[in-house]
């Protein structure tokens, strides 16, 4: 893979909440143009380390550092300015409005037009009069990622593209943040269960475990070491085990 700009890097992250921390000591890296999987069991802080990075989560210690500024405990909106966007958990749509009305409220004055957005996610142009409340689960996955989207982001975050969705809908949806990755040179840090999906689409990943990072490297190593991937699951890998070992940076 051609080298590429650093757009986000995170050093000895520590986050949680009220002061006990869900995340300790994470650096990781995110290129230009780069997707990278955030894996790992449930309760692992997966989550977590994407409301941090977001702002919306103060860290407790560490930095945090975007489009080399430094933007650790800066409030949501200001990051969303540099170009950050979040796709949450709960894909937080307006469900009262139409699909139209959705992804207006998502576009600022540099974003991509309509015709740009529906030429990436075709599958929105029959929606767009309807609304969000009455779509099925894996059109309102997409309504998410395309109102995140529209705005442009340098950095895009998707927690949990996959959650309730039949596997043969994620197979239509994860290739998309390959795509934007490639044809906007948007950074992508996604989290994601389906962890084969999630390496072919990847160029890295990082996996975590009650907090703690306990693999790295990048796709297709992983993908050549499932049972490495697998027993970090169950907190039976490190780092380490990958040879060649690769830097987190």
């Amino acid at each position: 893979m051609a080298e590429m700009s650093e757009l986000l890097k995170v050093d000895g992250l520590h986050a949680g909440y009220l002061g006990i921390p869900a995340v300790r000591d994470l650096s990781l890296t995110v290129g230009e143009g780069e997707v990278v999987a955030l894996l790992g069991p449930n309760g692992a802080g997966k989550t977590t380390t994407l409301s941090t990075i977001a702002g919306l989560l103060d860290p407790i210690s560490g930095t945090i550092r975007f489009d080399a500024q430094d933007v650790t405990g800066r409030p949501a909106y200001r990051i969303a300015r540099l170009g950050l966007s979040l796709v949450p958990e709960d894909r937080a749509l307006f469900y009262g409005l139409t699909v139209r009305e959705n992804l207006r409220l998502g576009r600022g004055q540099q974003g991509l037009s309509q015709g740009e957005l529906l030429e990436m996610l075709p599958e929105l142009e029959k929606c767009l009069g309807r609304k969000a409340g009455v779509l099925s689960g894996g059109e309102q996955q997409m309504l998410a990622v395309g109102r995140a989207l529209v705005g442009r982001p340098r950095l895009l975050l998707v927690d949990e593209m996959s959650l309730g969705l039949a596997p043969v809908i994620v197979e239509r949806l994860l290739p998309i943040l390959r795509r934007i990755a490639t044809e906007l040179g948007t950074g992508v840090l996604f989290v994601e269960q389906h962890i084969a999906m999630a390496l072919e689409i990847a160029d890295r990943a990082y996996v975590l475990n009650h907090g703690d990072l306990v693999l790295s490297g990048t796709a297709a190593e992983l993908r050549g070491r499932r049972d490495l991937v697998e027993a970090s699951y169950l907190g039976e890998a490190k780092i380490e085990d990958i040879e060649p070992a690769h830097p987190l940076s």
